[in-house]
């Protein structure tokens, strides 16, 4: 287990260090999932050895989840101790929250049907095509 939370943590620094050097306004985290997303597809690929056993990242992450609760605590107490300035700009966060939730589910259902669309070996609908009527 200790080597799965090494490759956790690797990628989460190596997501720091690439938004830190190329000033990239990504999140260091998100970096750094799709640098384990690509390890991990690289690593199911390959004819190698692998560097960690899938079964031990899979334990590793139900016991992070299990304990999911307690990452949100900080942020509670974030949030109680700036009460005030909630009160003060509730509209703009709330109009935030509704439109990057909006915005999030756009484009995960634009993807997930392109997704669909190039496994299935169909045509993409024209709008979603390109302007050259591109397939998929």
């Amino acid at each position: 287990m200790i080597p799965s939370f090494l490759i956790l943590l690797g990628c989460e620094l190596a997501g720091e260090a690439i938004r830190i050097l190329l000033r990239l306004p990504i999140p260091g985290p998100v970096i750094g999932m799709v640098l384990l997303t690509a390890f991990l597809l690289r690593n199911g690929h390959s004819n190698d050895r692998s560097i960690v056993a899938p079964s031990s990242l899979d334990i590793l992450s139900d016991r992070l989840i299990a304990n999911m609760g307690l990452m949100f605590v900080p942020a509670g107490v974030g949030i109680i101790a700036e009460t005030d300035l909630l009160r003060a700009q509730w509209l703009a966060i709330l109009g935030g929250l509704v439109g990057s939730t909006v915005l999030s589910l756009a484009v995960t259902a634009l993807f997930m049907h392109h997704a669909a669309c190039r496994n299935a070996g169909h045509e993409l609908p024209a709008p979603l095509a390109g302007p050259e009527g591109i397939q998929s």
